[in-house]
């Protein structure tokens, strides 16, 4: 259970090289069935890549209460080299600008890229 300023929890996602992905957060109230209202949040979503050492901002966008950051096909196809099973690994976070004066990063974690064979878009 995390609360709103706490550590933020810490997420490995798994992508395959040119196809998008997303994941699906949900803020949850302790019941861990009401969600927390998230009036007038902004999220951003950030992956960086230390070996291109490149930034790639993620489109976050609003379900109802869900939160979802999509790692697009077009970023997705230029993450990693190669075809082995794993082609890259990149570190992401979702920060939320909660008011004015609070900022909060409820997840961080690694995104870890598995090569493809078709080697892009169909």
């Amino acid at each position: 259970m995390q609360r709103v300023g706490q550590e933020p929890i810490n997420i490995k996602w798994v992508v395959t090289r040119g196809d998008t992905a997303s994941l699906n957060v949900k803020f949850l109230n302790d019941d861990e069935e009401t969600y927390f209202d998230t009036t007038g949040w902004q999220f951003e979503a950030t992956a960086y890549s230390k070996s291109d050492n490149v930034f790639d901002d993620l489109p976050v966008t609003m379900e109802g209460s869900d939160v979802i950051i999509t790692a697009p096909s077009d970023l997705t196809e230029f993450w990693g080299s190669g075809i082995k099973r794993n082609v890259s690994e990149l570190s992401f976070d979702l920060q939320v600008l909660i008011d004015r004066d609070s900022v909060w990063t409820p997840i961080v974690g690694t995104i870890t890229v598995i090569g493809d064979v078709t080697g892009g878009r169909l």
